[in-house]
C-alpha cells in the first residue's frame, strides 16, 4: 500500500487556511478567559477542553499543509 496520497494544491492550500470558525473562536476565548478567573462549571469545562482539543488538532493539520506548502503560519 502506498503511504503517500496525491492531493490537488488547491486542496492543500484551502487545508492551509482553515481556522476554528469565529463563532467558535470566540466561545474558546470566552471560556479560557472565565477558566483563568475558576468560574467554569463542569460542563462549559467539558466545552472548553473539547474546542481546546479541536483547535490542536486543527492547527497540527494546518501546520502539515503549510509544511508541505513549504508556507509559514501567519
Amino acid at each position: 500500500m502506498n503511504p503517500v496520497v496525491s492531493a490537488p494544491v488547491e486542496w492543500v492550500k484551502t487545508i492551509g487556511d482553515l481556522r476554528l470558525p469565529a463563532l467558535a473562536d470566540h466561545r474558546l476565548q470566552d471560556l479560557m478567559d472565565r477558566n483563568n478567573e475558576g468560574l467554569l462549571s463542569a460542563a462549559e469545562r467539558a466545552e472548553l477542553e473539547t474546542l481546546v482539543e479541536m483547535s490542536q488538532r486543527l492547527s497540527l493539520i494546518r501546520a502539515e499543509a503549510l509544511r508541505l506548502l513549504g508556507r509559514s503560519p501567519q
